[in-house]
């Protein structure tokens, strides 16, 4: 794979509610639904595409979502996760969410597999993991790419790698960092994203408690 930051540039301008806050993880060699059950939520609904997976999350976060009605009690803390298959990883897609980006989370979601996540928030506060089996193998904020933590952080490869997708590692310049994880997500998963595609997947929707 060959994908840089400006094969990215798309999806702030596709999914602006997705541009402003979102996580996405993806975890190899498992179905979605056991992505789902990896987050302990609750299987709701199947919908199609990522317009109609941020439209759910708008109704649950009105607070109008008569599924999340049904299948929990309004007092129980959860947030909206989508779950789809592509090429062989389940991905899940939180709007506004950071589920797939919290250390005590994750463990349990790469339990003896690969997993690739990232997140960013309103506050561009953002994080990228990259967990193997349990172990961390690279983790920074995309917006600091110097300042890299993992069994993989410094391995020789990976300035040039980071470098290729687009990060800009000299400290002056932050264009394209969230499109840059992409870019490097797509690298590490050989799978590629475009509007298209999750657009025409299968997402199914699930309640998943916020620790």
């Amino acid at each position: 794979m060959t994908a840089h930051a400006t094969d990215y540039t798309w999806f702030d301008q596709r999914y602006p509610v997705l541009g402003e806050a979102y996580c996405l993880t993806q975890v190899e060699g498992i179905t979605a639904d056991e992505l789902l059950r990896r987050f302990d939520a609750l299987p709701g609904r199947e919908v199609t595409g990522l317009d109609a997976v941020v439209a759910a999350w708008e109704v649950f976060d009105d607070g109008e979502d008569e599924e999340a009605g049904a299948l929990f009690d309004e007092d129980e803390d959860r947030l909206l996760v989508a779950v789809t298959d592509l090429d062989g990883w389940a991905l899940a897609v939180e709007v506004y969410g950071y589920l797939g980006s919290l250390h005590e989370v994750i463990p349990r979601l790469a339990d003896g597999t690969r997993l690739v996540s990232h997140f960013r928030n309103v506050n561009a506060v953002d994080h990228f993991n990259w967990w193997e089996r349990g172990g961390c193998r690279l983790q920074f904020e995309p917006l600091f790419p110097t300042q890299r933590h993992g069994s993989d952080a410094e391995a020789p490869g990976v300035p040039d790698l980071l470098t290729a997708c687009g990060f800009q590692l000299d400290g002056e310049r932050y264009d394209l960092h969230t499109e840059a994880a992409f870019a490097l997500a797509e690298r590490l998963t050989d799978v590629r994203l475009g509007p298209e595609r999750l657009e025409a997947a299968t997402f199914r929707i699930g309640y998943a408690p916020r620790p």
